[in-house]
């Protein structure tokens, strides 16, 4: 087991350097060897990137570590695109979402939320383990952490990767103060007029992330996982959308949302 966690991370830093550096390997597998796969996410990002005659805009909230589970990472790298890219998690943030961006000058990252006002508010994540699966499940609703732990999510994660799920609640879960800025302060601040894509990722909080940016910018296309959506939400979200007139597709767990021509 431990031998396969430390494959694992070897093979993780090995492409976290190769992307970090610009590496013309890394580049060009992704420009002249790369296929996505028939009827995928990545499919059609790939089709969407090309049909740019100029790079693509992407504003992303909930980026991670910037490279694992990350749909839009290649496409960022490959076609030079532009963008904002947002995470709340300091150490992650610190660690890998800027450093991986540091020689892309048209990518900005930030370390903040977004809300409905400027403020601080804690965010709840795994206070054992700073592995990808576990930075994923960081979320500012503390119940989406409480019900992946009763769920068995959590321990069978641990199992898996060779790691002590903690007997102390205290330690299963722990806080970190995030600041939060607004929708309009962040189109002020960076000077943002049109969006592209906007892709959301934030553990059962998209449709909120959504109902945020929609009354002050409509981006040409939206991806936003509908997982871990309450049924309710699932049904609110997709009818905000259509209101607005975009047209809605199913990836996996992810929605993307297209806006539809005012001709058509």
């Amino acid at each position: 087991m431990l031998v396969k966690r430390w494959t694992k991370k070897t093979l993780f830093l090995l492409r976290f350097w190769l992307s970090k550096t610009n590496n013309p390997l890394f580049i060009g597998y992704y420009k002249h060897v790369y296929r996505p796969k028939k009827g995928s996410l990545s499919e059609k990002l790939d089709a969407l990137s090309k049909s740019k005659s100029s790079p693509l805009f992407v504003l992303q909230v909930g980026a991670n570590d910037g490279i694992s589970n990350d749909p839009v990472h290649k496409f960022i790298k490959r076609d030079k695109w532009k963008g904002l890219l947002i995470e709340p998690q300091g150490l992650v943030f610190r660690n890998y979402l800027q450093k991986i961006y540091q020689k892309d000058p048209e990518i900005e990252v930030l370390h903040a939320a977004i809300g409905s006002k400027s403020d601080t508010l804690p965010l709840y994540k795994l206070g054992f383990c700073e592995d990808r699966w576990a930075t994923g499940l960081a979320s500012f609703n503390k119940e989406h952490l409480v019900r992946a732990i009763q769920s068995g999510e959590v321990q069978r994660q641990c199992r898996k990767n060779g790691i002590t799920f903690p007997d102390k609640q205290s330690t299963q879960i722990t806080t970190e103060e995030v600041s939060v800025c607004t929708v309009q302060e962040i189109l002020k601040k960076y000077q943002i007029s049109n969006i592209d894509l906007l892709m959301i990722d934030v553990e059962s909080l998209d449709f909120e992330i959504v109902k945020l940016f929609l009354p002050e910018i409509e981006p040409e296309h939206i991806i936003y996982e509908h997982e871990h959506l309450s049924d309710e939400d699932i049904i609110k979200c997709m009818d905000l959308l259509k209101r607005k007139r975009y047209t809605l597709q199913t990836f996996g767990s992810n929605t993307w949302a297209t806006k539809t021509a005012l001709s058509e």
